[in-house]
C-alpha cells in the first residue's frame, strides 16, 4: 500500500505541491552504498547575531588513543554569548563495527556520542548540540580529549574522521546573554571501585543552586549493553544478572542517597544483531547521549562547607564486581553574588523501599518478568542573601518488561517499558515554582531466525517527555517530547556481503511542542533510501 501511495505520489507531485513525501526510488536490497544517516531532531536554534566558529578537534580514529589538544575561546564575540552549539562531523568508509565516543573540554564531558556502521562506498553524518550551559568553562584556554575508540585491519578498514566545531553567538545591544551556570564542576580523583564511580566535590561557599548530570551508558561488547534482556541465574539465556533486567542510576552524596533516575535503553547502530535496522536512522540518542540530571540543591548546606564531599554514581542491578557502565559526571553550580557564604541543611531525607521482582515461566518458550521501582524525596534550606530558600525534589522511578526466547535463542523478544517522575519545588519570597517531568521510554523489539538462517529484526522504540512549570499554582512553561523509531529489517547470515540479500524499512517521527514551538517531522527509509522526510508545522 506505501509503495503504491509513493508512486501515485510520484505521478501528481506536479498538481499536488507539498501534499507528497519526499521520494526515491529503493531498490529491492541493500547495495554496497546508502543514504547518509540523518535523524529526525531539529536543529539547534540560534539567534541571528554575530557568530565565531573554533575547531576544538580534527582528527582520525583508528584505534583506542586520545585525541589530545587545547582549546582557545573564540576572537571577535567576546564572552557574552545567548548561544553556543557543538557540531560533530564526521565521515568512515569500508567496514566497521559501531563505536562509542566522547568529547571532554577541560575534563568537563560535553559531548557522549556512537558511531553509524558504514557502507562499502563511505558515509557522512553530523550530530549538533546546545552546549551553552558549559559557557564558564569555554570561557578559558582548556586542555581537550576525545576518543571514539576503533579497530583497524584486514577486515575491518573502517578509519573514522571526525572535526568538531563550536559556534559562538554574540550576546549582541542590551541583549542579556543566556543564563548559565558560574561553574561547571567535575570529581577530583575519580575513579571506580567495581560497578561505582566516585570522587571528591569541592563546591563554592556561595553555592545556591546545585544539578549533576551523567552522561549513563551500559557500554559496547558486553552483557550490560542489552542490561534490559538480562536474566537471574535460574533462567537459561545467554546473558545473566542476578537480580535480573532492573537498572537504576543513583548518585549519593557523603554516602547518603542523593538522587535516583531511570537510565535511557540506548541502541547503538549495530544493536539486536541486525545493522540494517539503523543504517540511515539511528535509534532515538545513539548519536547524542543525553545525560541524566540531578537537582542536589538541598544538599547545597551540607556541601557549602569549602571542604571535599565524596560524591559516588552507582547503577543499581549490575552484579557485584561486575564493569559494563559509564558515568561521567559533571556538576553544574549557580553562586549566590550577593553572598559569601551560603548555610543551609538537609531538613527531608525519605527514600523509599527499592522493588524488583522478577518470575520465570519455563516451556518451549522461555519467559520472564521483571517489575521494578523506587522513589526518593528529599528537602532542604539554604539562607540565601534573597531569604530562605526550601527545594524539595521527589522522584519515583518504574520499570517493566516482558522478555521471551526459545531454545537457542532463535526468537528474542522483550517488551519493556520505564517511566521516571520528578517534581521539584523551590519556595521562598513569594509564589513557590514547581518543575515537573514526565519521561517514558518503551522498547518493543523482536528478533528470530528463519529457514535459511535468516535473521529478521522488528523494532519500535519511544522516547517521550513531559514537562510543566507552575508559579503560585498557574502554568507559566511548559513542553511535550514524543521521539518514535520503528524498523523491519532481515539478513542471510555468516554468507558474504553479496548473498546477504539484506532489506529494511525504517520511520522516525520526531515532534516537539511548547509555547512558540512547533516542530514535527517524519522520515521513512527501504533499503537505505530515504523515501520520505515531512514536515507538518
Amino acid at each position: 500500500m506505501r509503495r503504491l501511495f509513493l508512486a501515485l505520489c510520484a505521478a501528481i507531485a506536479g498538481l499536488l505541491l507539498g501534499v507528497c513525501p519526499a521520494v526515491a526510488a529503493a531498490p529491492p536490497e541493500f547495495g554496497t552504498d546508502w543514504h547518509d544517516p540523518v535523524t529526525g531532531a531539529p536543529p539547534v536554534a540560534t539567534p541571528g547575531t554575530t557568530s565565531c566558529k573554533v575547531t576544538v578537534a580534527a582528527t582520525e580514529f583508528r584505534d583506542y588513543t586520545p585525541y589530545k589538544g587545547t582549546y582557545l575561546p573564540p576572537k571577535g564575540c567576546g564572552d557574552r554569548w545567548n548561544k553556543v552549539v557543538l557540531r560533530l562531523e564526521g565521515a568512515v568508509a569500508g567496514r566497521q563495527y559501531d563505536r562509542l565516543g566522547y568529547l571532554q573540554i577541560g575534563g568537563v564531558e560535553v559531548l557522549r556520542t556512537s558511531t553509524p556502521e558504514p557502507s562499502p562506498e563511505g558515509i557522512t553524518w553530523n550530530v549538533e548540540k546546545d552546549v551553552t550551559r558549559y559557557s564558564p568553562t569555554l570561557r578559558t584556554t582548556q586542555p581537550v580529549e576525545m576518543l571514539i575508540g576503533n579497530t583497524v585491519n584486514e577486515t575491518y578498514t573502517g578509519v573514522i574522521k571526525v572535526k568538531v566545531t563550536l559556534t559562538f553567538y554574540r550576546a549582541e545591544g542590551r541583549a542579556e546573554p543566556a543564563r548559565t551556570p558560574d561553574q561547571v564542576l567535575t570529581l577530583d580523583g575519580a575513579h571506580h571501585e567495581g560497578a561505582v564511580y566516585e570522587g571528591l566535590l569541592t563546591t563554592p561557599r556561595n553555592s545556591e543552586r546545585i544539578v549533576a548530570e551523567v552522561y549513563a551508558t551500559g557500554s559496547g561488547g558486553g552483557c550490560e549493553e542489552f542490561w534490559y534482556l538480562t536474566v537471574p541465574d535460574a533462567a537459561p539465556y545467554s546473558c545473566k544478572a542476578k537480580d535480573g533486567p532492573y537498572r537504576e542510576v543513583q548518585v549519593s552524596v557523603d554516602g547518603r542517597l542523593a538522587g535516583i533516575a531511570a537510565p535511557f535503553p540506548t541502541v547503538w547502530t549495530g544493536g539486536w544483531s541486525n545493522p540494517f535496522l539503523w543504517y540511515v536512522i539511528p535509534g532515538p540518542r545513539a548519536f547524542d547521549v543525553r545525560p541524566v540530571e540531578y537537582d542536589l540543591t538541598p544538599f547545597a548546606g551540607q556541601l557549602n562547607d569549602g571542604k571535599p564531599h565524596k560524591v559516588a554514581i552507582s547503577v543499581a542491578g549490575v552484579p557485584a564486581g561486575q564493569s559494563g557502565w559509564s558515568v561521567p559526571t559533571n556538576v553544574l553550580v549557580w553562586q549566590d553574588a550577593k553572598a559569601d557564604r551560603v548555610t543551609g541543611a538537609v531538613t527531608v531525607h525519605r527514600p523509599g523501599k527499592p522493588a524488583n521482582t522478577t518470575a520465570y515461566e519455563p516451556g518451549k518458550e522461555h519467559r520472564l518478568t521483571s517489575d521494578g521501582g523506587h522513589s526518593l524525596t528529599v528537602a532542604g534550606y539554604l539562607d540565601t542573601s534573597h531569604g530562605r530558600v526550601t527545594t524539595t525534589v521527589t522522584r519515583t522511578v518504574a520499570g517493566a518488561s516482558a522478555h521471551r526466547w526459545t531454545e537457542g535463542e532463535s526468537t528474542d523478544a522483550l517488551k519493556a517499558r520505564w517511566t521516571d517522575d520528578e517534581t521539584v519545588t523551590v519556595a521562598g519570597r513569594g509564589p513557590a515554582t514547581t518543575t515537573g517531568n514526565h519521561r517514558v521510554y518503551t522498547m518493543d523489539g523482536e528478533t528470530s531466525v528463519g529457514s535459511g538462517n535468516r535473521l529478521r529484526t522488528v523494532m519500535t522504540m519511544g522516547d517521550r517527555a513531559d514537562s510543566v512549570t507552575l508559579r503560585g499554582g498557574k502554568r507559566v512553561d511548559w513542553s511535550r517530547l514524543d521521539d518514535t523509531y520503528t524498523g523491519d529489517a532481515a539478513y542471510n547470515q555468516n554468507v558474504p556481503r553479496d548473498q546477504r540479500h539484506a532489506t529494511g524499512v525504517s520511520s522516525e517521527r520526531y515532534r516537539l511542542f511548547g509555547p512558540g514551538t512547533c516542530y514535527d517531522r517524519t522520515l521513512a527509509t527501504a533499503q537505505g533510501e530515504l523515501t520520505e522526510d515531512r514536515q507538518r508545522c
